[in-house]
Parts: C-alpha cells; structure tokens; sequence
C-alpha cells in the first residue's frame, strides 16, 4: 500500500501509542499497545491485509480499529466501517472514538430518523467511522444504493463479534454472511479486521474461510490466552427459585460495585427486577421487551452506577462496555459455556477482582429445549417456501407468505436471510423472490449443528458439577491450549459465598413467586393472508365476536408458577384431576380478577359483568384435568357448568406453527353442541371459557367467536398457563 510508504515502522508505532492515549484519556502520554494490539494495526494499516483477532473480552480489540483508523484517516483512506450486532456497545463506541478525536456514526434500527442525516455526512467527508447493525446489510435500500458506495470509500472493514458469523457457533446470526457480499466489493488492498473473544478452533477456521482470510498468504490470525485474570468464578446451588430469589436479595449488597444479573427469559427478569425492588434494591430490567428509550436510561444509570444492577436477558448480551463492572450473576444457566464465557466477561475489564456466579435452576433445561425447537427448519418446510415462492406472480412479503408456510414469523425470516445468502432466495423491494438456483438442504451440517448443541448443553451441565478449575473448564471449551487452574475459582480457592438465606427473604421470595395471576390479552386482528388459503376473514375481529381480557396463573416461562406447571402441562404428561395447590390458585385468581381494576366486583363503568357460567374446551390429551378445572370453578363460584366447546372431528394438533395455520387447522374443527348453545341461550351475562394453556391464543379467540355466535353475552378465557 502506498498511503504508508513514507512512514517508518517506528514513527507509526509512536504515532499509533499517542492515539490510544486520547482513547484510553491518558493525560501522561504513557499508555502503550500491547504487543498483539502493534501487529494488527501494523498489518491493517501499514501492510492492508486481513487480520482475525481472537482475544479475551478486555483484551482491547477496539483500540485496534479505533487506532488503525486514527493513522488510516491521517493518511487519506476513507471511513473505517465497523458490523456490530450490538446496540448497546455501538453507543459505547461513539463515545469512546470522540476521546481519540474520531467522528463515528451509527445506522442501526434504534436510529432510523437520523440515517439521511449520517449519510449526508458520508458524503461530505465528516465521518471517520460508521457502525451499522448486520440487519441493514441485507436491507434491500441499504443493501443496493448505500452498500456500494460504502465499499467503493471504505478505508478499514471491521466485523465485530465476527462468531456470528458461523452457524458452528452459538450465535449464528445469517445477516452476517451478507459480508461476502461487501468484503467481494472492497476496492484491493482495503483492509479487514475481525474480532471476536469467543470462537474455538472450528468457529475461528470457519470465520476465517468467510472474510476470506483462510489459506491466504496474507492473513494475519492473532488468537491470544483466554484466562481472565480479574474474574472469581463460582456457582451456587440452591433449592428452587424462591432460594435463588433470595439469596439475590440477601447479598446484592455484598457484591462488587454494579454489575449484571441474568435471566434465561423476558419473564424472569421482570419477575426478579419486581421482587428486589421491593426488597429495598436499586435494579433495572433489561430485556428484548424494554423500550429503546428505557434500554438507554438503564445503561447510563448502570454505567454512572446509579443502579446496583441491571437484571437483563441476553437482549444485553455482550453487547455493554463499562471497565469497572463488578460482578455478573447468572440466575439460571445458558446452554452454551462459550455463551457464558461471552457474558461473564463484561465484568472485571478495568478492576482488579470481579465475582462471577452461577445460580442454576432446574427451569433450566426446560427453556433449553424450546430455543434449540427454534434451529432450522427440517427440508420440507424450506421445499414448502421455495415452492411457493416460485409460483407466486410477484415478491411475497412476510406477512403475505407466512399463511402459506408453517413457519412462524421471526424463524421463517431467518430461514430466508439464511437462502437469500445460498442464492436460493432474494430480498427485494417488497418481499422475497425464488432465484429458481440449485440449493441443496446440508442435513449433515445442521445434524452437526444440533449435535454441538447438545453437546454444550452438557457442557454447562458439567460446569456446574466439577470439582476441576471453572476458568481453566472454560478455556478448554474454548481450544485455548494455554487452558490450566486458575487459583481463583470457587474450586481452586475455596467458596467466597455461602448458599445461607434468611427466612425472611425466603417467605417473601415464596409468597412473590405464589402469586397466581397473568393477563391474557385477547386477539383482536385476525392474521394476514387468511383468503390465500381458503379463510374469509381479515381485518378487525368485530367487538361481538372477541373474546375479553383473559386471566392465566402463571406463564411457563417464568420461574415462579412456570416451575409448577411446566411439567403437569408437558407433553406426554399424565392426565388427571386439577392437583390442590393449582386448583387454590385458580381461585386465588379469579378473586383477584373480580377485585381488580377492571374486575366484575369493582363496580366501575366498563368493568364486565359477573360471569353466569362456565364453559370447557374439549381436550383429546388433557379431559380429565380440563373437565375438574371446569368443575372446581363451577363449585368455588356458584356457577353452572354449562358444557364444553366440542371438536367436530380430529383435534386439530397443537404446533408451534404461525397464527395463520394455526387458524387453518381450527377452521371448522370446533362446534357449540345444540345442548350448550341452549344453555347459552338463557344465561344473561359473560361465561368463564375454561382450557389448560394457550400458546397463540387463536384456540381461545376461535371458541369465544363461537360461543358469541351461540348467544353466549361476553366471553372470558381462563386458563392455567400462558406460553411465553
């Protein structure tokens, strides 16, 4: 490269040390790069080559590019394009450049009203780095109009938390493998770093292959000891939830700082922000749920450490930069230690010691198994797609194809991104368009992939049992063959925390996670593309034919009533009478329901009517529990039991399919028996419509449609769990 021939090795290694000075604020100017850090800023900038850097979280992987940038903008390159997938992080970014006196810009879903503004700014010159969301590669605008230009002006490509990459890894994120397409777009000689702190030997030679740095004579590989030095790693096994909760609520105040607690699901961290709130903690929810606005404002109070913590999903994820994080607790474990190592190594950057624990719970393995349910469609389902995407006369859009695949939304967005990069499908304006190219299902691939799946699940099985070094079990997951004891884990160097809770925090946590009671909001729009396979119906359900509000004990995701009903809801699961401790709750609930706002007792205007009756939902696979709930609420509210909501032939199998075919396999198969709709017919107010679980609610909607047009006044679903 000729932007650098006139610059000596040792006048751009002095120049390269006073730029991270101003990252890292160094007032003294006597910051210096660690050696690895030198190698790739002197591949990328003085020799343009492709470098994969595989380094421990704090290592400093950003103040290579930012440094690489600094020099490569001094000598005329254009801007530094950096793919991250994390939007926490890319706000971490923008501010961090600006120490160094580097302008960057984010295009990303969080910003939408700003991107003609950032690009003006391309344009014109005024941007030295641009982070942008792997999602907006594969944007049909971004992806045919900016895309180009970006690759024709880059001067540094970046691929951040470049793992995701490969579908070897526990992040496989397809809108990643759009890279090809720019890394075959770079001008020669435009540089290319990758960075990641958590790929093994496969992840990284699959990586490599990808960007193009794999058996090229060029390619620099940086893959450093992934021991960290500052974490004490330990794991807590408690009794149940109620121990876990408390413990939280016991010793919060004894860990480090702040710092984070994770949740395996939306619904345990809302559950565990609730529950220490009230114990007297300051703590934040932060989840795929939580509004951008509020994302924002807990990060900002976690880093200012106005909060003692934030209890958050993986929505968090990797994706938070603050050097002096305390501690990270895991109530409940991933199914992945490279997941776990991934997270837990947001702690302990900037301090000299971090707490790192692990509190499993027997939840776990539950919600394991329904997120790898969620891998890639078997060969049928994508044949199904192909084929219809073939015959249609013009780009389908999600919603236009979903009725005619059983795939539910986000799965079968993935699935595409996945064929759109196989160059069997294509992202146009206005949908997706068949190519009518070859493709090939590689079922020996995804039957590897879903092997290492399991295999990593008893990975963290084992973890949490061994009596060996955590850090050193971690690293050989890992491939770092610098893997030995670390001296500091509870297993080296004894436990640092006690499994002691007090019995206060205890009944308070029992009492917390007993408490029945969910919202089951009602469907109110019928689902796209209904025609398309034969339904007449769209739009609004009309006010006469929808169900009200709704009420559930619990969600099975959650790790309070989930816990209890997960297994009696389970399929394959023995049929019989409502157990006791469920059937007082169901009471407890309908008492609170009527009470509440809203409730038929509170005496408010728009508040229901006292429901007169009570109505089951036939089950080919729960009879028994589903007729004695009938019976229970009947007996407990002095109602009659009116009947059941039949099946007029096969019960339509229940599947984690999209609403629309879940509305195809109800369409005609539920029935008002002439007894029933009699019944119906002299009850003058709302009945209580009474079935086991409801996943996507159209079983409830599809039998209140029915129930109303019996004559049935209202209709109020109520049922033992929520899935989700």
């Amino acid at each position: 490269m000729e932007r650098m021939e006139h610059t000596s090795n040792a006048d751009l290694r002095t120049q390269a040390d006073a730029v991270l000075a101003r990252l890292v604020g160094d007032g003294t100017g006597t910051a210096r790069l660690r050696e690895d850090q030198w190698r790739a800023i002197e591949a990328l900038v003085a020799e343009g080559r492709r470098a994969l850097v595989v380094q421990r979280t704090g290592w400093g992987k950003s103040a290579v590019y930012f440094v690489a940038t600094s020099l490569l903008r001094a000598g005329g390159s254009g801007p530094t394009v950096i793919v991250s997938p994390l939007l926490a992080l890319m706000r971490n970014q923008v501010e961090a450049a600006a120490r160094a006196g580097i302008h960057a810009r984010t295009i990303n879903s969080a910003n939408t009203e700003e991107w003609e503004a950032v690009r003006a700014e391309i344009t014109a010159g005024e941007v030295d780095v641009l982070l942008v969301s792997p999602e907006r590669l594969n944007n049909p605008d971004f992806r045919d109009q900016v895309l180009p230009e970006l690759a024709a002006a880059t001067g540094l490509l970046v691929v951040d938390e470049a793992h995701c990459i490969s579908d070897w890894g526990h992040d496989f994120r397809p809108d990643y493998r759009r890279l090809r397409t720019m890394l075959g777009d770079l001008p020669p000689g435009v540089p290319v770093l990758a960075t990641t702190a958590t790929a093994n030997a496969r992840v990284t030679a699959d990586v490599a292959e990808q960007l193009g740095t794999g058996g090229t004579s060029d390619a620099l590989v940086l893959r450093g000891p992934l021991d960290r030095e500052s974490l004490r790693l330990g794991v807590l096994r408690l009794p149940d939830a109620a121990h876990r909760m408390a413990w939280l609520a016991d010793h919060l105040d004894d860990l480090p700082g702040s710092g984070i607690i994770y949740t395996l699901t939306v619904a345990a961290a809302e559950e565990v922000t609730a529950f220490l709130r009230q114990r007297g903690h300051t703590v934040a929810a932060y989840t795929g749920r939580t509004e951008n606005a509020e994302r924002q404002q807990a990060e900002d109070d976690l880093l200012a450490n106005k909060v003692k913590a934030l209890v958050a999903t993986s929505a968090l994820g990797m994706g938070f930069d603050k050097p002096d994080l305390g501690f990270v607790v895991h109530l409940g474990s991933p199914s992945s230690p490279i997941a776990y190592y991934q997270q837990v190594g947001r702690a302990g950057r900037g301090v000299e010691h971090a707490e790192v624990l692990l509190l499993p719970g027997k939840e776990d393995e539950a919600i394991w198994e329904y997120f790898a349910s969620l891998a890639f469609p078997p060969e049928e389902l994508v044949r199904r797609t192909l084929d219809v995407l073939s015959h249609a006369e013009r780009p389908l859009s999600l919603p236009a194809l979903e009725p005619l695949v059983e795939l539910r939304r986000s799965r079968l967005e993935t699935m595409l991104k996945v064929l759109d990069v196989d160059g069997a499908v294509h992202r146009v304006k206005g949908g997706w368009v068949a190519t009518g190219r070859p493709w090939t299902y590689d079922t020996e691939r995804y039957a590897w992939v879903a092997r290492q799946r399991k295999a990593e699940q008893q990975a963290m099985r084992e973890y949490a049992t061994t009596a060996e070094c955590r850090m050193e079990f971690l690293q050989r997951q890992l491939d770092d063959e610098g893997a030995k004891p670390c001296g500091r884990c509870d297993n080296c160097a004894g436990a640092r925390f006690t499994a002691d809770t007090s019995t206060g925090s205890v009944d308070a946590a029992r009492a917390d996670l007993g408490r029945a009671g969910v919202e089951v909001e009602p469907r109110r729009m019928w689902p796209t593309g209904l025609p398309a396979i034969g339904i007449d119906l769209k739009g609004r359900i009309p006010p006469r034919e929808q169900a009200g509000a709704g009420r559930a004990v619990g969600r099975l995701s959650d790790i309070g009533w989930g816990n209890r009903l997960r297994p009696m809801l389970a399929p394959g699961a023995a049929d019989g009478p409502v157990p006791d401790d469920v059937a007082r709750a169901v009471v407890d609930v309908l008492a609170g329901w009527a009470k509440g706002p809203g409730g038929w007792a509170a005496g408010a205007d728009g508040a229901p009517p006292r429901p007169v009756g009570v109505v089951t939902i036939a089950s080919r696979t729960r009879p028994r529990l589903i007729r004695s709930l009938g019976e229970h609420i009947a007996q407990v509210g002095r109602l009659p039991l009116l009947g059941g909501v039949e099946y007029g032939g096969d019960a339509p199998p229940m599947s984690r399919s999209n609403s629309a075919q879940r509305l195809k396999a109800l369409d005609g198969a539920l029935t008002v028996p002439p007894a029933l709709a009699s019944a119906l017919a002299g009850t003058p107010g709302p009945v209580l419509l009474v079935d086991d679980y409801t996943e996507t609610g159209w079983t409830l909607a599809v039998a209140a449609r029915l129930l109303m047009g019996a004559g049935a006044e209202g209709v109020l679903p109520l049922v033992l769990a929520v899935q989700g």
